[in-house]
């Protein structure tokens, strides 16, 4: 399934492939703050709508995670990073997608804090 994506302006469109069914609520100081919760995904299943310039983004400590944001509206739709064998991942904010029923969603307590 494609599901549809966006910040809130709408400066920052995407559509990724798949189905949601566990998300990631972490705990680190960046994530907690945006109240983010995770979906991982390959990075090719995430297509932009808009172009990639309409996104800032914000790097912090190992700089390992490259966290999208929209300079308009400050919504946080998507991260870019790889996982530990070296594939291009994204994380997508699942509160940014159109039509997801949040609340069936398993949500898997991560303890970035500790990292």
């Amino acid at each position: 399934m494609t599901h549809k994506g966006s910040c809130h302006c709408g400066r920052i469109a995407f559509e990724v492939d798949g189905e949601p069914t566990k998300v990631l609520a972490c705990n680190c100081s960046i994530c907690s703050r945006k109240g983010s919760l995770l979906w991982f995904v390959q990075r090719d299943t995430l297509r932009l709508l808009t172009p990639d310039e309409n996104a800032s983004t914000y790097l912090f400590n190992k700089h390992a995670i490259r966290h999208r944001f929209c300079p308009t509206c400050g919504i946080h739709p998507y991260g870019e990073g790889a996982d530990p064998s070296g594939q291009r991942m994204a994380a997508v904010n699942v509160r940014c997608l159109e039509d997801i029923d949040l609340a069936a969603l398993a949500v898997e307590h991560f303890d970035g804090r500790s990292y």
